[in-house]
């Protein structure tokens, strides 16, 4: 099955402004830290309106024997080129991939805009890889074609990470030494534009803890798109349209997640790209179907969760939708408390940040 699923967005007076917190500039994570699991968790016990603070090495402590772990096993591609108009090598262009439409087109980021017309010629990697622009779309997207040497290149993912590098958002200023750390331990099928950050935090030895405890870990993919990450520029929240994003929920990995959910197992997703996997899958009653498609699905409060039971996710920034997802599973008003006990508490924000599980 391929489909693109877009959610029946729910009427709400929401505003952007409602998700808005003051955030230091020096509680943005600039480096992951090592060991990775060695970031705080805050972990919030929804029913009570508790909060612990904790580590995420202690995770262990909140899992339970039958709980499913659900990740989001999609991997981050060296995405960003530069390079320069074809015949002009003082017309410099900085390009970034988002979506790999097939046949070796993609949807992309151009910088700037005025050398980046439908005709236009792009050279990168000293002419490893060319690119025609075949098409700009209404949010001033570009399609471009590439060609290469297929003699030379199995695919176009080969060049990448020669020529390519790793896309780390505009609040990373710091140089990433090491590029895996910008990936997570499970990562497997390439094509995301970031990472899926909540994972980062997993070490192999954590994850055989896990599963040695009875925990079941089930992979599901969701390339993640800059759109996830893009401002929310509509005054009212409803009125914000989310991009579609690739994914996939495998015969197998479906079995596993109904079977014990079944015998009263949690649905534990890591990440809210897991969860907007797993959300855009399930039928009402909580069924969870092997599927593929594309996936615009917006949660914000209101929404109705049909399968997740609990949450392991990152601290997001204001005004995000990511933010508008985590207040939904928890309730807007405490998740909006408990954001400004992280900022009192210093915890690390973002990408390279702290964790929370929200239980």
């Amino acid at each position: 099955m391929n489909e693109v699923i877009i959610n029946k967005k729910a009427h709400t007076d929401l505003l952007t402004s409602d998700f808005y917190y003051d955030l230091p500039q020096e509680l943005i994570a600039q480096t992951p830290l090592e060991p990775r699991d060695s970031s705080r968790l805050m972990v919030i016990h929804r029913e009570e309106g508790e909060i612990e603070h904790k580590h995420f090495y202690d995770i262990c402590d909140y899992l339970r024997k039958g709980d499913t772990l659900v990740i989001n096993d999609s991997k981050v591609i060296p995405a960003r080129l530069y390079g320069h108009v074809e015949g002009r090598e003082d017309a410099k262009i900085e390009l970034l991939l988002l979506k790999n439409l097939g046949l070796d087109t993609w949807e992309t980021l151009v910088k700037p805009g005025k050398r980046a017309k439908v005709g236009s010629k792009l050279v990168f990697g000293d002419g490893a890889l060319h690119g025609e622009i075949t098409h700009i779309t209404d949010e001033g997207n570009r399609h471009i074609k590439f060609d290469y040497d297929k003699e030379k290149y199995q695919n176009i993912y080969e060049i990448l990470h020669i020529i390519g590098l790793m896309p780390l958002p505009p609040y990373i200023t710091e140089k990433l030494e090491d590029n895996s750390r910008y990936q997570t331990v499970y990562a497997r099928e390439e094509g995301s534009a970031a990472a899926p950050t909540a994972g980062l935090h997993f070490t192999p030895e954590l994850m055989q803890k896990i599963r040695d405890m009875g925990v079941e870990i089930v992979p599901v993919m969701l390339h993640v798109g800059l759109g996830t990450f893009r401002p929310v520029k509509a005054d009212r929240i409803d009125e914000h349209v989310m991009h579609t994003e690739h994914f996939a929920v495998t015969q197998k990995s479906a079995d596993i997640i109904n079977e014990r959910r079944a015998k009263g197992g949690r649905l534990i997703c890591v990440g809210t790209t897991s969860c907007r996997t797993i959300e855009s899958v399930a039928r009402e009653d909580g069924f969870i179907p092997a599927a593929e498609g594309d996936t615009g699905i917006f949660i914000y409060p209101g929404y109705k969760f049909k399968a997740v039971d609990a949450l392991i996710t990152n601290f997001h920034l204001p005004e995000s939708t990511l933010l508008m997802l985590v207040s939904a599973f928890y309730d807007k008003e405490k998740m909006m408390s408990a954001y400004h006990t992280a900022v009192e508490e210093k915890y690390r924000f973002f990408s390279f940040g702290d964790a929370m599980f929200i239980e």
